[in-house]
């Protein structure tokens, strides 16, 4: 079997993530740990027992997302004694994902990964006032047509495609006035269902350029080593080792697409056989699923999961 290790983005968090890991694996727990350090924040006991109100925010769900991520792969790492380079070909990650796949293969310390999302989430939430944004899935449309929709949609505004996620699942962001146009007109476009999503702020569309600048900013202060296993980057879907090109495709992240479907088909024609989520949920499994059937997947994030992958090596 030959992996490449995926890691979720927001949206899959959950009251209680985590607990297990830490109660069960002492490199589990000094993650957490070391992240509640570095962001001055009990984020732990907030992500093992709510409430859900403050985890969902999006400066908490970001780093805490990472942390859960990194705890599973420090926790596979003493287990096994073997590093995570030795067990894959590549690494790839959804959105803030990419933060926790960096972190995961050493290129960024746990404590830069974690400040670095910390400041992303405030600044996405600050870019945008509360209810001037909107995102939408459209189901049913390929990427071509989501594009279409979204161009007749802005009339002027920002209507941006934000996530190319798998076959008939792409997602619309922008302003409010104008993603609630796409879903009207996708419905006429033979989408199967267009719906608004239940977000905080219009992520991956020109509405966060402010919050690229921040970025931009904040990723020249922190050292970027080459990550231990190359990285599948999301605006590109195409694997890089290079600091300077990372850096430099983090800051396009914020307002560019996350070419996600690509990203699997990338990961496949480098090898891999299997993809294997390591953090919260289950949703990259499920959208690997739909892209390509070949390609295993397996998702780790509780004890009995980390048990269950050290039997495959």
């Amino acid at each position: 079997m030959t992996r490449a290790f995926v890691f979720p983005g927001q949206g899959s968090q959950a009251v209680g993530m985590g607990r297990e890991l830490a109660d069960a694996f002492p490199a589990a727990r000094l993650v957490f740990e070391e992240v509640d350090d570095a962001l001055d924040q009990k984020l732990s006991r907030l992500m093992f027992e709510g409430p859900e109100s403050d985890l969902v925010l999006t400066e908490n769900a970001q780093p805490a997302l990472m942390a859960v991520s990194v705890a599973v792969v420090r926790a596979i790492e003493s287990e096994s004694g073997r590093s995570l380079a030795d067990l894959g070909i590549c690494v790839a990650g959804h959105s803030l994902g990419e933060y926790s796949a960096l972190a995961a293969a050493r290129a960024f310390t746990l404590a830069d990964a974690a400040r670095l999302l910390k400041r992303r989430g405030q600044a996405m939430q600050k870019a945008v006032p509360v209810g001037a944004g909107a995102m939408a899935a459209l189901l049913g449309l390929d990427l071509e047509q989501a594009q279409a929709v979204a161009a007749e949609a802005a009339e002027g505004q920002v209507c941006d495609t934000a996530n190319d996620n798998a076959p008939g699942q792409v997602v619309v962001s922008g302003d409010r006035e104008a993603v609630e146009r796409a879903v009207k007109l996708a419905a006429g476009r033979g989408a199967k269902r267009a719906i608004l999503l239940p977000v905080s702020a219009p992520f991956h569309c020109a509405l966060m350029r402010p919050a690229a600048d921040v970025m931009a900013e904040a990723l020249g202060q922190v050292a970027l080593a080459p990550p231990t296993l190359p990285l599948v980057a999301n605006v590109s879907a195409a694997a890089t080792s290079d600091p300077d090109t990372i850096r430099r495709q983090l800051v396009e992240q914020v307002t560019a697409m996350v070419r996600w479907r690509e990203c699997v088909l990338a990961l496949r024609e480098r090898g891999a056989t299997a993809a294997v989520e390591l953090g919260a949920g289950r949703v990259l499994s499920g959208l690997v699923k739909r892209i390509d059937r070949e390609l295993a997947t397996q998702a780790v994030a509780t004890p009995a999961e980390v048990d269950i992958f050290l039997k495959t090596l």
